[in-house]
């Protein structure tokens, strides 16, 4: 039963995963953290290793969560899910886009989705920032700030700004400076 609970959730989430996977993640935070199926922590834990990892972040996440709720069965399961619908999606796209590509409600349609993604992933960096700079829940009843964090945030924002690199670059910096420092 938790092998189609997997799949039909991640269909679900797969269906609104415009944008890329970091779209998903207010999602993916509804999903995995308001039912009670991660721990904050946890979730951050799992955006973080989605991040660090070769692949789409969405991808990445599914089979993360997928195998923490079911095994290996668990982590395809969810995988498929989150693919099926991009995959149903773009035969669609494919098919019908020739035919429709000038009609002006599918270029109204498409300039409103595009904020709308925009929109999600801010969301999801607002609350990925929050758990880990600030170390709080967006709505917390006491939180407490991390200098040693916040410091670590600025400075490989700023060194990224000024010399773009590749970003697994910067996460292993993150890393090796949370082992030495946090």
């Amino acid at each position: 039963m938790i092998h189609f609970e997997l799949f039909i959730m991640f269909f679900k989430i797969g269906l609104f995963a415009i944008g890329g996977g970091l779209a998903t993640l207010p999602l993916l935070k509804e999903a995995l953290l308001d039912s009670g199926r991660m721990s904050h922590g946890e979730f951050i834990d799992m955006v973080a290793i989605s991040q660090a990892t070769p692949g789409p972040i969405g991808i990445n996440m599914a089979t993360y969560a997928g195998f923490k709720a079911a095994g290996v069965t668990g982590g395809l399961i969810a995988t498929a899910g989150i693919v099926t619908p991009s995959l149903i999606i773009i035969i669609l796209i494919a098919r019908f886009m020739q035919d429709y590509a000038d009609n002006s409600i599918v270029k109204d349609a498409l300039a409103g989705i595009r904020p709308a993604a925009a929109g999600m992933i801010a969301a999801a960096g607002l609350y990925i920032f929050g758990n880990s700079v600030v170390m709080f829940d967006l709505f917390p009843s006491a939180g407490w700030f991390s200098l040693k964090t916040a410091a670590l945030f600025v400075l490989l924002g700023i060194f990224y700004l000024f010399k773009k690199g590749n970003p697994v670059f910067y996460l292993l910096a993150g890393a090796a400076a949370g082992i030495i420092f946090l």
